[in-house]
């Protein structure tokens, strides 16, 4: 899934995004958009926000249930205005701050957590109604190991006990990643 996207195709996403926050913060609106056909495609996605290389939001679909353009449109606004780890981002802000998308992969559920290639692939764990999830490149910026990784996810994003992953109950997706950056 390396280079799905065209340069140009890449660059329309990244505009998509900025051009929704702020529309969105200048009145409330989101501005409408011309996409090709690739771009109306149904599919998971992030929207990291940077700031100084500071996480300044982050949030995401993992299920594709928006047209991509659409998605990273609602995904940018959210993760500028509803990411309950931060204030919302101000629009005198904006130019600071850099935004990364990541375009997922259809999701896979496996049975075994050591199919999983760190770096690679994006992780879901799901028990119940709990459910937590890393994108790839989290077990590298951390420096993490598999099995802390997953107990990581397991503790800190869906609020299970650190050896969740192992209960065969909980259910663990995979998915890779592009990334799209400023």
């Amino acid at each position: 899934m390396k280079n799905e996207f065209s340069n140009e195709e890449k660059k329309q996403l990244l505009k998509i995004a900025r051009q929704s926050i702020e529309f969105y913060l200048r009145g409330g609106k989101i501005p409408e958009f011309k996409v090709s056909k690739k771009l109306k495609e149904k599919r998971g996605v992030f929207v990291t926000l940077r700031k100084n290389s500071q996480l300044r939001g982050c949030l995401g679909v993992l299920e594709p249930i928006y047209p991509l353009f659409e998605a990273v449109s609602k995904m940018a606004i959210a993760a500028a205005t509803q990411d309950n780890r931060f204030y919302p981002v101000s629009l005198e802000e904006l130019p600071e701050i850099k935004i990364e998308i990541s375009v997922l992969s259809p999701l896979q559920k496996i049975s075994n957590p050591y199919q999983i290639k760190l770096g690679e692939h994006g992780i879901i764990v799901k028990k119940g109604l709990q459910s937590g999830t890393f994108l790839p490149e989290v077990a590298e910026e951390f420096g993490y190991n598999l099995e802390d990784f997953l107990s990581v996810l397991c503790t800190h994003k869906a609020g299970l006990p650190p050896d969740a992953w192992r209960d065969p109950q909980t259910e663990i997706y995979i998915f890779t990643s592009q990334k799209i950056k400023e």
